[in-house]
């Protein structure tokens, strides 16, 4: 095979020394940026990733106005530490819950990437659907395609360029505006980002601060860091490196359909003249939004976007040659011609993920409808009155179900305890709420044996069911025990 191609045989491809993995696609030699402008994509998979980012954004913008039993839907307030998941509330008492929620959604994505590579990245991921979805669309409406971007950078700064430059990055600060106020929402809700709105900045500066700040994140993302974001920064790029293997289905280049690549003439009979079916168009490049050549292997820049397959697809269909080309598939199956399975590495990594996810349900399910908590204050001792003995107790209560609670305190152990409240003998639990009081327990002298010992009490809904217990101490007068 010819080194022009700088392909040389072997089991594998491998591109003369490899010099692609030594660089960035999106930086010179220098250093200094390279600026990506990827033609617009067409095809069936862009179809479909179209739909799913649509989907995806609908969802983002509606979800903190939906509720679930008068519960966001999703809220995740670190300042209150109010955190609500499908509707559910969730407290800091509940945070063991949470990490192995994180925990087990970590699992979840490394089974994820084992099996299917960086899919997550060109399908789901914020960060490419805001990207390509949005701001890339109004790059392609205000300057055009990749040949007229090209053309409006290297032109001088004249009317022309300074006009559509001026619109496309106020367009772009607007949409940052529009996705930091929405992305406040899950952290606040959406009643307080209107109520912000309508007082005024000067009234909640740190609020308002905030958002300028996360405004500002946007806006340099975007207009500017963009891919980079991908390449450099994200870590679950370089996660992949380590999860994926030849049995990983990624989007991969038929080195051995496509080699030796040379120009398309035609009328020629290519396989007679030991000629590859990669026609050597670069329409796979230039459509690439990490500014890589997918004909070199697998690389960490690539986001499984597949804006490629589309390209090379549509020339295929043009010349005449069999799609899928370049296609979702194993290493193993473009080397080997082995079929994709489900190995042990991904069976070991499915069983770790239905136990923690198994276990995560249970600790849901019995999570309880409240938390009861009884302390002693501090300093505090007991008195003797009418020959009962009385300690006084801080009760705190955490309603954790989505609808208020009517609830009574009883004694469970000792037997003879009584309970003494300073209102009335029910108390109102709010949904999603913590209330505190000051409760009275009293038993005989009689029943008190020991200057301090252990008590439980209990709270029961109006149908007399336990809804939570707690154990304290009890302390009365010391006594002699013969």
């Amino acid at each position: 095979m010819s080194e022009d191609n700088n392909f040389k045989g072997g089991q594998g491809q491998v591109v003369e020394a490899e010099t692609f993995r030594d660089s960035v696609g999106t930086m010179e030699q220098s250093g200094k940026r390279k600026w990506v402008f990827p033609r617009k994509p067409q095809g069936r998979y862009t179809n479909y990733r179209t739909l799913v980012a649509y989907f995806l954004l609908a969802l983002f913008f509606a979800l903190p106005f939906i509720k679930i039993n008068g519960n966001p839907f999703l809220l995740l307030n670190i300042l209150d530490r109010k955190f609500f998941i499908l509707g559910q509330p969730f407290f800091l008492q509940d945070f063991f819950i949470l990490a192995l929620g994180a925990i087990t959604s970590i699992v979840f994505i490394i089974l994820f990437t084992v099996v299917f590579g960086r899919i997550f990245c060109g399908w789901v991921c914020p960060q490419t659907i805001f990207l390509e979805m949005i701001f890339r669309k109004i790059d392609y409406l205000v300057e055009g395609d990749r040949n007229k971007q090209m053309k409006l950078d290297r032109q001088e700064w004249n009317a022309e360029k300074i006009g559509k430059r001026a619109l496309k990055y106020f367009i772009f600060l607007i949409i940052s505006l529009i996705i930091t106020h929405w992305m406040y929402m899950y952290i606040v809700g959406y009643k307080e980002v209107f109520n912000i709105m309508q007082q005024g900045p000067f009234a909640n500066f740190s609020s308002f601060l905030v958002m300028i700040i996360f405004t500002a994140a946007f806006y340099f993302t975007f207009a500017w860091f963009r891919e980079q974001v991908c390449t450099l920064v994200c870590p679950y790029g370089r996660l992949q490196g380590v999860l994926i293997d030849k049995q990983t289905i990624n989007v991969y280049y038929d080195f051995k359909r496509g080699e030796n690549r040379s120009k398309w003439r035609k009328g020629e009979d290519r396989s007679a003249e030991g000629k590859g079916d990669c026609i050597d168009c670069n329409q796979c490049v230039v459509v690439c939004p990490t500014g890589i050549d997918i004909r070199d292997g697998q690389q960490l820049e690539c986001v499984n976007c597949t804006a490629c397959i589309d390209a090379c697809d549509e020339v295929m269909v043009k010349v005449g040659l069999p799609k899928g080309l370049i296609r979702y598939a194993t290493e193993d199956e473009i080397e080997k011609e082995v079929p994709f399975k489900f190995t042990n590495r991904m069976k070991a990594y499915t069983a770790v993920l239905l136990l923690m996810v198994g276990f995560l349900g249970f600790l849901l399910s019995n999570r309880g409808s409240l938390e009861a908590k009884f302390i002693k204050p501090a300093g505090s001792t007991f008195f003797v009155r009418d020959g009962n003995i009385t300690n006084i107790y801080n009760y705190t209560f955490l309603n954790k179900s989505t609808k208020d609670q009517m609830v009574t305190i009883k004694v469970i152990e000792p037997q003879h305890g009584k309970i003494t409240l300073s209102g009335e003998e029910k108390i109102l639990l709010k949904k999603d709420q913590i209330t505190k009081g000051t409760v009275n327990l009293s038993f005989p002298e009689n029943e008190i044996k020991l200057s301090k010992q252990k008590v439980k009490i209990g709270v029961y809904d109006p149908s007399g069911k336990l809804l939570d217990s707690f154990e304290t101490s009890f302390e009365g007068p010391f006594k002699i025990q013969f």
